[in-house]
């Protein structure tokens, strides 16, 4: 019997994307740095994670789709923060950016670490990125090397 798992060690020559939204930039500035300063732990040089900003959660799986069709990256981390409102707009981002992401990694076989937070409250974000619950953006980025290590032992 023959056991795959994957480590945090990159391929060699691998490059990384961050793709993150500018919505709730002190969350999503914090899980940025949090997925840079992991990557950088584990080995990655700075200058092999590509970091695309765009608006919101929203726009993060067409950037992620037109990343997968180049083929130039082991794997994306997609890093946001959707809180809920008075209104379905919450869950439409939410579940929209969600199942864009995972039909990315479906379609192209590219490893694609969701790391959107959708939360009801502020303080629910703030926990989630750096505080009581740890920053989401470091474990999106550990994801990212593992799934890409894995990947690459597979037949």
């Amino acid at each position: 019997m023959t056991h795959y798992e994957g480590d945090l060690r990159s391929p060699p020559g691998a490059r990384f994307a961050i793709i993150a939204s500018r919505w709730n930039p002190r969350i999503t500035d914090t899980l940025v740095a949090g997925a840079r300063k992991t990557f950088a732990e584990n080995g990655v040089d700075e200058s092999a994670v590509d970091v695309i900003r765009v608006p919101g959660a929203w726009e993060i799986p067409v950037v992620a789709t037109r990343l997968a069709k180049a083929g130039q990256h082991a794997a994306v981390v997609a890093l946001g923060c959707v809180v809920r409102g008075d209104t379905r707009h919450y869950e439409q981002v939410a579940d929209g950016c969600s199942d864009g992401l995972m039909r990315v990694q479906l379609d192209y076989g590219l490893p694609v670490a969701n790391g959107v937070l959708a939360v009801e409250r502020h303080e629910d974000a703030e926990a989630r990125a750096g505080g009581t619950h740890g920053n989401k953006g470091e474990e999106a980025a550990l994801a990212a090397l593992e799934m890409s290590h894995l990947l690459g032992q597979l037949p």
